[in-house]
């Protein structure tokens, strides 16, 4: 699938958050209530500069991306992929970008957290790279934060 990167824009607001939903869906009953993704502020984030969306000319907007400068780390606050497009690159070319972003503004590693029954996800950060650094409960959610060095 071909597809291109490119920071959000206003109009793109819709879009993001009913992707957001949509790929989030599936871990509503698992978890026990909405993952936190599903109730960001999606037009305070795309005005902020920190929202990035995957889009084809076939599917349009596929994947979308949140990147949020710490003091010591890059994090990726969220990576969905809309549901018709999962399996086809799509998550890897946004994980590809998040680094390449990080790297650009100078971090020098990456950082994530997702729910601990999102187990596929562990697995899979885990595979690419990311270790995990801690567990914590905030906000209501039972996380898992990882990190990846960029060098």
């Amino acid at each position: 699938m071909s597809q291109s990167i490119r920071l959000a824009t206003p109009e793109d607001v819709p879009a993001v958050a009913r992707l957001v939903r949509e790929a989030y869906a599936p871990y509503v009953a698992r978890i026990g209530r909405e993952p936190g993704p599903m109730g960001d502020d999606y037009a305070g984030l795309v005005a902020a500069g920190r929202v990035r969306v995957s889009e084809d000319a076939a599917r349009g907007l596929c994947g979308v991306l949140v990147l949020v400068p710490q003091e010591d780390a890059m994090l990726l606050d969220n990576i969905a992929v809309a549901p018709g497009a999962q399996g086809l690159g799509v998550g890897r070319q946004l994980l590809t970008e998040a680094e390449a972003v990080a790297r650009t503004a100078g971090f020098e590693r990456m950082r994530l957290y997702t729910h601990e029954k999102m187990v596929e996800n562990v697995a899979l950060y885990t595979r690419i790279g990311y270790r995990e650094t801690h567990r914590v409960s905030e906000k209501g959610f039972d996380r898992v934060y990882m990190e990846k060095p960029l060098f």
